[in-house]
């Protein structure tokens, strides 16, 4: 793993107890080079950085997501820990891009995320560019097989189903996924929630439909409209039999996200996406996540790290607790 660094215990911090009741006291660094270390008994969480945003400078992006991992991580422990003693969160390090070789990095996401899933433990990779959806899924397939299908649900204001025919990057990664289903005979099941028709050309609305794509426009994802998002997820978790979930920090609003590629004033709120996610969990099909576009060179008072890490505390709590 020439991409891999080992997970260090200086990334952690925060108050100190003496009974962890913070995250980073909960916290135990791992290296995935020694596959031992990753026995657990109990529910097991896995983190892991995708440090890389050679795809978001090849789609034209502001860079800076590759700075993403440390900062949710900086965050994160810092917050209360209400979880059991007997589950565990691992920090498992970071796949870094090197040079300009993202798709040796995505390679080496998937084999990672590989080795968490033989291992019992549940993923939660921290980005890093929206280039980390075709890493993580590859690594998703490669696990489980043709036989499951997998549902990807992607929280996002973009498709990201340009097309790669001049290199891939962060804006084809569900192209790429479609592209590879339609060459192994396997359905494509993807969900968009947010969709913004103000970011989105009439060719990948186009695409999106011919493709099967199923998605909600931002101006329907709202708190307002929650029993018809709801049904309609509903109805596209009940179709497959597992799910993948994506959450593109550009999706949210630049009042709760300013701190991303491409932010918005008109992106979705939080509130509509802990009620989708709960739903999501409540399903038990959810077998992996990951978290997109966060760019502390933009941020403002750390306001995306902290909801990135927000929404972490959530995950970890309401699968484990619920």
């Amino acid at each position: 793993m020439n991409h891999y660094t080992p997970a260090y215990k200086e990334s952690w911090t925060g108050r100190k107890s003496e009974h962890k009741l913070y995250l980073h006291e909960k916290i135990e660094c791992i290296n995935l080079l020694n596959a031992q270390h990753l026995t657990k008994t109990g529910k097991s969480f896995g983190l892991l950085g995708y440090a890389c945003d050679v795809g978001v400078k090849r789609n034209q992006g502001r860079v800076g997501a590759r700075k993403g991992p440390e900062e949710i991580r900086k965050v994160l422990g810092k917050l209360p820990n209400h979880l059991l003693d007997a589950t565990s969160v691992l920090d498992c390090g970071t796949v870094n891009c090197i040079g300009s070789s993202m798709e040796n990095a995505q390679h080496e996401l998937k084999a990672c995320v590989i080795q968490l899933l033989k291992n019992n433990t549940f993923p939660i990779i921290l980005g890093g560019g929206h280039d980390i959806a075709y890493g993580h899924f590859k690594g998703l397939k490669a696990y489980l097989g043709n036989t499951p299908s997998i549902g990807i649900i992607n929280f996002d204001a973009h498709f990201d189903l340009r097309s790669n025919e001049n290199g891939n990057n962060s804006g084809t990664p569900f192209y790429q996924i479609a592209a590879d289903c339609k060459t192994e005979g396997t359905d494509f099941n993807y969900l968009c929630l947010g969709i913004r028709q103000d970011a989105n050309d009439s060719t990948l609305f186009k695409t999106a439909n011919q493709l099967g794509a199923h998605y909600i426009k931002n101006d329907e994802f709202t708190i307002q409209n929650i029993d018809t998002v709801l049904q309609k997820l509903a109805h596209f978790m009940g179709s497959v039999d597992y799910l993948y979930v994506t959450i593109d920090l550009d999706g949210f609003s630049s009042a709760f996200a300013p701190g991303v590629s491409a932010p918005s004033p008109m992106g979705f709120s939080p509130e509509i996406v802990l009620k989708a996610l709960e739903a999501i969990i409540n399903s038990k099909k959810l077998i992996s996540i990951d978290f997109a576009e966060l760019n502390p060179n933009y941020d403002i008072d750390n306001c995306t790290s902290k909801l990135a890490a927000s929404l972490v505390h959530f995950l970890l709590h309401k699968i484990t607790l619920s």
